[in-house]
């Protein structure tokens, strides 16, 4: 029987950010999607995530939002994890400039209707994968997919966020975080907090700009997640 690892996406993300690194991984793993539950409240979300999960104890993976979210189910919840792995992500608060900057999105969306160009769906991948058309769709699909209610729902919830280091640190799972040295989209301090304090994380940094590590680089990612699986403390 396979071992299963639930999966959750970040802010406008659904299973399709999964396509190219579960061929890499179904053989060993049963992988379950779990789409982020519509709601602001960061404790609804989990309570919701608790009587989703079936087992007692669960592998769970994050990215980006999700993986806040997947850390914030583990301190809350420690005795239903068995293992935490966040991608693109880290446990910090969102600081005030940034929550400023979100809610000025709110007003552009009033004002120039919801949307993702193809421009920006651009300008969020590596220059190296420029000219992947597919992965650029794929960006944009979810995006308008989702709409502008998930939209909402989601980056509302990110005002919200408090700091969950000193929890994280002192859970006794394996933890991963994988993470773009230049990923512009995370909260430098978080990461430079977590790389100069002690504690038994495993942080894996890769070179690049990718946020979109699962669409970009799912080869690595994979063999990061095996790494995880296979991890003993």
């Amino acid at each position: 029987m396979k071992e299963k690892i639930y999966f959750i996406p970040g802010l406008m993300t659904d299973e399709r950010l999964w396509k190219r690194v579960i061929p890499f991984l179904e053989k060993e793993y049963e992988i379950v999607h779990i789409p982020i539950p519509k709601s602001f409240d960061f404790d609804e979300i989990i309570d919701i995530l608790f009587n989703t999960f079936k087992e007692d104890k669960v592998n769970i993976l994050g990215f980006s939002l999700g993986g806040y979210i997947a850390s914030y189910f583990a301190i809350t919840y420690p005795n239903r994890v068995n293992r935490l792995f966040m991608v693109a992500a880290t446990p910090g608060a969102t600081n005030e400039a940034e929550i400023e900057r979100r809610k000025e999105k709110f007003a552009i969306i009033e004002k120039e209707g919801f949307g993702i160009t193809y421009e920006k769906a651009l300008s969020l991948v590596e220059e190296k994968n420029q000219q992947d058309e597919d992965l650029i769709q794929t960006i944009m699909d979810m995006f308008h997919d989702l709409g502008k209610e998930t939209f909402i729902s989601q980056l509302t919830s990110t005002f919200y966020r408090k700091d969950l280091f000193e929890d994280l640190i002192h859970l006794d799972i394996p933890i991963f975080i994988f993470y773009s040295k230049n990923d512009r989209l995370l909260n430098k301090k978080a990461l430079e907090k977590l790389s100069s304090t002690k504690h038994e994380i495993v942080m894996i940094s890769r070179e690049g700009t990718s946020h979109n590590i699962p669409l970009e680089a799912p080869f690595e990612f994979a063999t990061n997640i095996k790494k995880w699986m296979s991890y003993k403390k």
